[in-house]
């Protein structure tokens, strides 16, 4: 869907609003995920670094961020990303210093951004003190701060996580003499939170960074704190006791602040991280079936998948949210579709088998839809219509490509493209110091693929992105409402209401919103069935168009072009008979048709 033109090129110096009081920020708000080291290098050694993504955060306003999302920058042997934490009160040297990432916060709230970070409390790495004192103190007060055995014989229920590079979950100490539990890398021992003394260890660690301001935090691989025999150690009733009494400590002494569970699991297990109302644990979680999904629609040409997915997604507690995305850091899961589902999508998507990685797909998303504007725009509009609040991931919205040469999930971590000058306006440094090389592939090549020459386009990605964005703020039912499937006449065209009703809890006005998407590449035409909306009338969120209205059968046909969409605002009964010109919208009373 193209929208209308803008007539100069943005400029970033906005104003700085501040943040707004707003208990709901979070069910409303679009998170960007952006890798320190890969954003903007302001020191010349060739990574990322705080003070460089401070010199973007205006970028970051224009574009329409409500929160930006920091994978970990502690202190590591960066032997997985960061996520092998050697020090969780220090950062990354090359980063810069604890004052500079308070700067960083605090200049993100004076622009109206709030901050979370990731907080992989499940394990450590073996170079992290605690590490060190447990296996060279048995008897110590680090002793029992990680999952010892004599034997490999607990705990074989247990999957092993990365089949491509680990053969079990113990590994043997040399030091210790004795096996140690681990669920992800060998050099990544498990914390063992049947101690209490780990567990309040992890209460000072998420003291620590909330004092430092941050707006929340992902709980990263969350379902695998606690093991039990004969169990497959995961989801167990310990990890949700424990995010109850976290959940309790933040509520007490940071109101406001939120945490995002990290689990990977199947949406009836998914929906018990939030707890309830009684007993709340996160506030947000992950809807990792629905991802997989939308792209599998996409080349299936069928909409039977996502409606299937939404059917089988439990409601969630009143003040909770999803989470939904379409990339970030890690490859594409495939970890929730049948086997049969798995290998269509790695046909698709995956052809060459340096494209894979796990059970799943190293490669962003432009890539990924072999660069079809047409298609990355379809998915984003699918993204920001469904319910959740949606995670983008920092260059997507340029349409920067990846890497697949390089090492394992490197491949869509490149340096972020700012200009087509040296290292894509990343850094000065010498183009051989860069931590990864910059993208110069024949299609995605940094010359052309970046923010500057994008921002002087207006009918580029970047500012479809930024329009499309600021549509979705102006309309709080994304965030806020709920969902229904609409029945349509047609197996390629999905169509659905977000509905915020009349006397909503978060004092919103009423407003119903009718998402329809074609997924064939062929245009298509579909009849579809509103019996609740009978004679209602219909304007584009967009432009602002007053489209047919539903008949009084309660039917309306519409005709979308290949990769079509559209966001179409229920009109009240009495504008029906108005004509086309230009009117505030009027105030929705949804108790006439049952809202």
């Amino acid at each position: 869907m193209a929208f209308p033109h803008t007539n100069s090129a943005p400029q970033f110096n906005l104003n700085a609003p501040g943040l707004a009081h707003d208990p709901h920020w979070y069910r409303k708000a679009v998170f960007y995920e952006v890798l320190v080291q890969s954003f903007a290098d302001a020191n010349e050694d060739g990574a990322g670094d705080f003070s460089g993504l401070i010199s973007r955060l205006d970028y970051l306003q224009w574009l329409g961020i409500d929160c930006l999302w920091l994978p970990p920058f502690f202190d590591s042997p960066q032997l997985d990303g960061g996520y092998d934490v050697r020090d969780f009160t220090a950062v990354m040297e090359t980063y810069g210093t604890i004052l500079d990432f308070k700067s960083l916060v605090t200049q993100a709230h004076e622009r109206g951004m709030r901050i979370i970070i990731d907080l992989p409390i499940n394990h450590t790495s073996d170079q992290h003190p605690w590490f060190k004192a447990s296996r060279e103190h048995p008897d110590g007060p680090f002793g029992d701060y990680y999952m010892w055995s004599d034997t490999t014989d607990l705990y074989q229920d247990a999957r092993v996580i990365f089949v491509d590079t680990e053969e079990s979950n113990w590994t043997f100490d040399p030091i210790r003499r004795q096996f140690f539990w681990h669920r992800f890398f060998g050099h990544q021992p498990d914390l063992n939170f049947a101690n209490p003394a780990v567990r309040d260890a992890i209460f000072n660690v998420v003291r620590f960074w909330m004092e430092q301001g941050i707006d929340g935090f992902r709980a990263d691989a969350i379902p695998y704190l606690f093991a039990e025999d004969g169990t497959n150690c995961e989801n167990l009733p310990p990890t949700h006791q424990f995010l109850q009494d976290l959940r309790a400590m933040v509520d007490a002494e940071f109101p406001g602040r939120v945490i995002i569970a990290e689990a990977n699991q199947m949406p009836h297990e998914v929906v018990d991280y939030f707890g309830t109302e009684e007993n709340p644990e996160c506030h947000m979680a992950f809807h990792f079936p629905i991802m997989p999904r939308l792209y599998y629609a996409l080349r299936d040409q069928k909409a039977a998948p996502i409606v299937e997915t939404m059917a089988n997604t439990p409601s969630i507690p009143r003040g909770a949210q999803w989470g939904t995305f379409l990339r970030n850091h890690d490859e594409l899961t495939l970890e929730m579709v049948t086997p049969s589902e798995r290998e269509a999508m790695l046909g698709w998507y995956a052809p060459d088998s340096r494209m894979r990685a796990n059970i799943g797909i190293r490669r962003r998303l432009a890539p990924l839809l072999d660069n079809s504007r047409a298609e990355i725009e379809l998915i984003n509009a699918l993204l920001l219509a469904l319910p959740g609040s949606p995670f983008l991931y920092y260059g997507d919205e340029i349409g920067m490509g990846d890497n697949i040469w390089l090492d394992d999930r490197d491949a869509s971590r490149t340096p972020m493209q700012w200009n087509p000058d040296r290292n894509a306006g990343f850094s000065n440094a010498d183009p051989g110091k860069l931590f990864l090389p910059v993208v110069q592939s024949l299609v995605y090549h940094y010359n052309h693929v970046n923010v500057e020459a994008q921002t002087a386009h207006t009918s580029s990605l970047l500012h479809w992105n930024k329009q499309i964005l600021k549509v979705r703020k102006a309309h709080p039912a994304f965030g806020l409402g709920r969902y229904d499937n609409v029945e349509t006449s047609h197996e390629s065209v999905l169509a659905f209401l977000r509905v915020l009703p009349v006397g909503n809890a978060e004092g919103e006005a009423p407003e119903i919103i009718l998402c329809v998407f074609n997924l064939s590449q062929h245009p298509s035409a579909a009849t579809l069935n509103l019996p609740g909306l009978a004679g209602r009338g219909l304007r584009d969120v967009f432009g602002g168009d007053i489209f047919p209205g539903i008949d009084d059968g309660g039917h309306l046909t519409l005709t979308l072009g290949s990769y079509d969409f559209f966001w179409l605002r229920v009109r009240s009964q009495s504008s029906n008979a108005l004509s086309t010109q230009t009117q505030a919208l009027p105030v929705i009373d949804g108790s006439e048709f049952g809202y």
